[in-house]
């Protein structure tokens, strides 16, 4: 396998919007309707937001070869040394061989003066709960939140970088 990870072009945007689809298809089947993931994949992950993440984010793809096969989306560093890890979503064949901690390093290693990395993950998305805490990341706390109508269970966790 030759993979690739490098920053997201204009040209990507099909290729992402697949991976986002079927990623969160796959991952949230039986935790989130349909309907809502479809809602959420319209509004965050539409050419239009893409774009705006491209601008204002880091925004990395993971290519096996000519295929877009995964990407992981982080914030840009706050005045606390804090960044927010949006997402991390791999094409479900490609989950498990290092691809998304690969991902993960190289945002770290891009995001200057980052001391913590933030996510939330669904507290039902066990492969991700593991894959996080697998890499540091810590729970720091639960909550719910109105997921366009459906009650999400989510997990806060930090992953300290650098003192």
């Amino acid at each position: 396998m030759t993979l690739t990870i490098r920053h997201m072009r204009e040209d990507d945007v099909e290729s992402v919007q697949d991976v986002a689809r079927t990623s969160w298809n796959s991952t949230y089947e039986d935790i989130i309707p349909l309907d809502v993931q479809a809602n959420f994949l319209k509004m965050a992950y539409n050419s239009e937001q893409l774009q705006r993440r491209l601008e204002h984010s880091l925004f990395l793809v993971a290519e096996e070869g000519e295929r877009i096969v995964g990407f992981a989306n982080y914030s840009t560093v706050k005045e606390d040394g804090s960044a927010e890890l949006a997402a991390i979503y791999l094409h479900p064949q490609y989950q498990g061989k290092g691809i998304g901690s690969s991902l993960l390093k190289r945002g770290i290693e891009e995001l200057s003066g980052v001391r913590s990395v933030w996510i939330n993950v669904e507290k039902e998305n066990w492969s991700g709960l593991s894959f996080y805490a697998a890499k540091g990341f810590e729970v720091v706390r639960e909550f719910e939140e109105d997921f366009d109508g459906h009650v999400l269970k989510t997990v806060r966790m930090e992953l300290i970088v650098a003192k």
